[in-house]
């Protein structure tokens, strides 16, 4: 049963489907998804078109909006959207260390979470716009990883889509785990050398930071143990519009005068807790290199083994000199498994993952080839999450996409951005720009 409430200026209805947990088995188990349906309050009544939105990720339920912020009031003047929480997230089944043991040991849940990628959404999307729509195709948008499902959609059931918009989410058709990583280590490096640029002071704080953490066992009040390693994951801040300011801010309260000497003060560790920990979407340390995973080769922690290829990442070399101390982001490890309370019961999982050799295409250069469905795409200059130019050759790869490439915003864009994104890229696939 569907229930409808009001938030200002919408009507929201909570939206439950039921889809087989497997699609090539369609009469065996199913699981349960969730999405939030939005319709702008003055036209409730109306009969409009539906416009999908596909979350960033993987492992993130669709945004919890109130009211019509960023690019949502766009979208409602002319649509109803979906807000969907895509299998093994938000409300729908979520997957974690609370929920997988009910599907046995280490390699039954690695086994059931290969289920959980691009593949498996859109045709659960498939079977949700039949019921939504009577059967209408609708308009997708995808933000990040929710571009990559977007590419695959276009690849598996094009039939369902009107429109397609894609927002600094188009991945390369063919590259491995390997390829993902070697491009964006010196993404990284550029990323962390523009912030230093803006705010050199840091480039000493970092180094005192990681000096204390490399001296010394630091758990933080949920248990996470942070290592240098850890502490330098916070570079993926740099990805977004406002990451380097905020990266600036959470260094700059690092340290208080204990009687013991320094320590890391509280207010820190909240803060860097909240930013590392893995508890609200594990899903995304458990099948983040999955989403690269096209053949038969395993992807074998593929973003730690490519760091190995750049030394300039070691911290412990970086302090044994005097230069600058390079931070990482947008990269899964398997020592996360083990910093990481939310995590640590599944380690052996991800083991499990890693090692996997049966892993099936998620994209159809053909059918992309031959594309006939309108699609306009989003791709920022340098994106931290995924490398402009893979991007931009899988662009050349669709037939009839149309780009919009910028330095105006970064990754989160769309959020940045909001309106001005949208409709910026809704005219591309009407031909109106």
């Amino acid at each position: 049963m569907s229930l409808s409430y009001r938030q200002p200026g919408v009507v929201l209805t909570d939206r439950h489907f039921t889809v087989p947990l497997d699609h090539a088995d369609p009469a065996g188990e199913t699981i349960e998804l969730y999405a939030r349906e939005v319709v702008a309050s003055d036209k409730a009544g109306q009969d409009l078109p539906w416009l999908l939105y596909l979350q960033g990720g993987p492992g993130f339920g669709a945004n919890r909006f109130v009211g019509k912020p960023a690019w949502l009031g766009r979208a409602l003047k002319e649509y109803r959207v979906l807000l969907l929480d895509q299998r093994g997230t938000g409300r729908s089944t979520p997957a974690n260390r609370q929920t997988l043991p009910l599907r046995g040991g280490p390699a039954e849940q690695a086994g059931y979470l290969t289920r959980f990628r691009a593949d498996s959404i859109v045709r659960d999307c498939e079977l949700v716009r039949r019921e939504v729509t009577g059967g209408a195709p609708w308009t997708v948008l995808g933000q990040s990883f929710g571009g990559f499902c977007t590419v695959t959609y276009l690849s598996l059931a094009p039939e369902g889509l009107a429109a397609a918009v894609i927002t600094g989410g188009l991945p390369s058709l063919d590259a491995h785990a390997d390829d993902v990583y070697r491009a964006a280590y010196p993404r990284m490096e550029r990323k962390v050398a523009a912030h230093y640029a803006r705010y050199p002071q840091d480039v000493e704080r970092v180094r005192r930071i990681a000096g204390h953490l490399l001296d010394r066992e630091v758990t933080l009040p949920n248990g996470y143990r942070l290592t240098v390693e850890a502490f330098q994951s916070l570079g993926i801040l740099l990805g977004g519009g406002e990451g380097s300011h905020r990266l600036h801010h959470l260094l700059e309260d690092a340290f208080v005068r204990t009687p013991d000497g320094p320590a890391l003060s509280d207010a820190f560790q909240e803060e860097v807790q909240g930013l590392l920990s893995y508890a609200s979407h594990p899903l995304y340390a458990l099948v983040h290199e999955a989403i690269y995973g096209q053949d038969a080769r395993p992807t074998a922690w593929a973003a730690e083994r490519v760091r190995a290829q750049f030394p300039q990442f070691d911290a412990a070399k970086t302090l044994a000199g005097d230069g600058p101390l390079l931070l990482t982001g947008e990269t899964v490890h398997p020592w996360l498994f083990d910093c990481d309370p939310a995590l640590r019961p599944l380690r052996e999982t991800a083991e499990h993952l890693a090692a996997r050799t049966d892993w099936t295409p998620l994209y159809d250069p053909a059918r992309l080839a031959a594309n006939e469905v309108p699609v306009a795409a989003a791709v920022y200059h340098d994106d931290l999450y995924v490398d402009t130019a893979h991007s931009l050759r899988t662009a050349r790869a669709v037939r009839g996409l149309r780009t919009w490439v910028t330095d105006e915003f970064e990754h989160d864009g769309v959020r940045a951005g909001g309106p001005r994104v949208l409709d910026r890229l809704l005219a591309l696939t009407r031909d109106e720009a």
